[in-house]
């Protein structure tokens, strides 16, 4: 079969695998993109609101129902499905009604949380713009099981088109796209959250990369970067922040590199750092003059649990020891189950060590370091099943690959016709 007809049944064998949970993917902020989304369709607050938190207990509900099946005390119990369905549209509804009451009513979210922790959601439109067409045509549940196969897919075809403009096998391009399907990318991106888009929209730049590099399609390329960042403002601006600074380092330590070995920096790296250097000045700017929440109400936001206790005076002071004893914990689980470090290890392995494409492996390493500076961000140890790091995943999604390669092409005559040229 042809590539195209692999990359379709891997994305119809994940769809059917994703029918075994419709309901229970969501966190408590999935309700505040799904309002978001069903006000973009044009439905009213209340409306919003009603069917928002239907949806949103709706799976509270199925994931108690599926936990008490497999309890082996209380199995035999009555479903508590119902009960927890009414009790969670309870609470709902009274935070609601009450911020409802008092004229909390503007912008696009339901208030279901004071009004300086929704300003946060209100500046990501990105996901819900992508959310509300799905919503409108098939349903709230519906839609939103299907958005998050459409984003999940996507970030994998963007998997697989890296690697084969990396000249990788077949096999090796599919695998790329496999892996990340089934590691906790393809979970995570499968949330009605930002997280899906987020890592599309990397992988997007990195295909950018990777066309810049080869010399192929270099003005492609750049405006695949830059169209990336600039969508990435969108879903979530502290990322596409993040995502030029370390793009415009991967460029610097490239050109540093090559011109330390005596050779030409080459205009990729360089045309590629000016591209990230772009995109940070242009977040903070446009951040600052639409009057987006600043990194101090973020972290005022974490450590006063979403504003509901008294601003901290010190804000940063006990941050950066919240960051301290947050890494040391994080180290000791990852040193006791360390499959996330040894899967890091083995993808930097294949990025850095490719000898016909060390350029890229650079900025591979640096778009994965995003996962590192987005949870660095919020230092939270029980944050949805390390949902925040989930981007470093993207290096062995790649790096394993890449890792791969020549044992591969020692094993198999290579005779797809593809290019061979180095990339970067």
């Amino acid at each position: 079969m042809r590539p195209r007809t692999w990359v379709l049944l891997l994305a119809a064998l994940f769809a059917l695998m994703q029918l075994g949970t419709v309901e229970g993917r969501d966190t408590p902020d999935s309700k505040n993109y799904v309002s978001y989304a069903l006000s973009l369709t044009g439905v009213d607050k209340r409306e919003a609101a009603a069917v928002a938190i239907d949806h949103y207990c709706a799976g509270k509900a199925a994931m108690a129902h599926r936990a008490q099946n497999v309890d082996v005390v209380r199995f035999h119990a009555p479903d508590p499905a119902p009960r927890v369905l009414q009790e969670c549209r309870e609470q709902e509804w009274r935070q609601v009604e009450a911020r409802l009451a008092a004229g909390e009513t503007g912008g696009q979210t339901v208030p279901f949380m004071p009004e300086r922790f929704m300003r946060i959601f209100e500046v990501r439109p990105g996901y819900p713009l992508v959310l509300a067409p799905f919503v409108a045509l098939f349903g709230v549940t519906w839609g939103v099981w299907a958005a998050g196969v459409v984003i999940t897919c996507a970030g994998g075809l963007f998997a697989y088109l890296v690697l084969r403009t990396l000249a990788a096998p077949v096999p090796l391009t599919l695998t790329g796209m496999a892996l990340y399907l089934v590691l906790p990318c393809g979970t995570t991106a499968m949330r009605p959250m930002t997280e899906g888009l987020m890592l599309a929209l990397t992988l997007a730049a990195l295909w950018g990369c990777a066309l810049v590099l080869g010399g192929t399609r270099p003005r492609a390329g750049l405006v695949l970067v830059g169209g990336a960042l600039i969508a990435l403002f969108t879903v979530k601006h502290s990322q596409a922040l993040f995502l030029g600074a370390c793009l415009a380092a991967a460029g610097g330590a490239v050109v540093a590199g090559r011109r330390w070995r005596g050779m030409p920096a080459g205009r990729g790296p360089v045309a590629l750092a000016a591209v990230g250097c772009a995109g940070v000045f242009g977040t903070v700017l446009v951040a600052r003059l639409l009057g987006y929440p600043s990194v101090s109400e973020s972290v005022q936001d974490l450590l006063t649990g979403h504003f509901a206790r008294p601003d901290r005076e010190e804000p940063w002071a006990e941050f950066f020891q919240l960051q301290g004893n947050f890494w040391m914990e994080w180290a000791r689980r990852q040193l006791w189950e360390p499959v996330f470090l040894a899967a890091l290890a083995a993808g930097a392995v294949g990025a850095v060590g490719a000898r016909r494409r060390p350029a890229f492996g650079a900025f591979l390493v640096a778009a994965a370091c995003t996962g590192f500076l987005n949870q660095a961000g919020h230092p939270d140890i029980n944050i949805w099943g390390d949902r925040l790091i989930t981007l470093a995943w993207l290096l062995p999604v790649l790096g394993v690959p890449l890792l791969l390669e020549p044992v591969l092409r020692r094993a198999v005559v290579p005779a797809q016709g593809a290019s061979v040229e180095p990339v970067g």
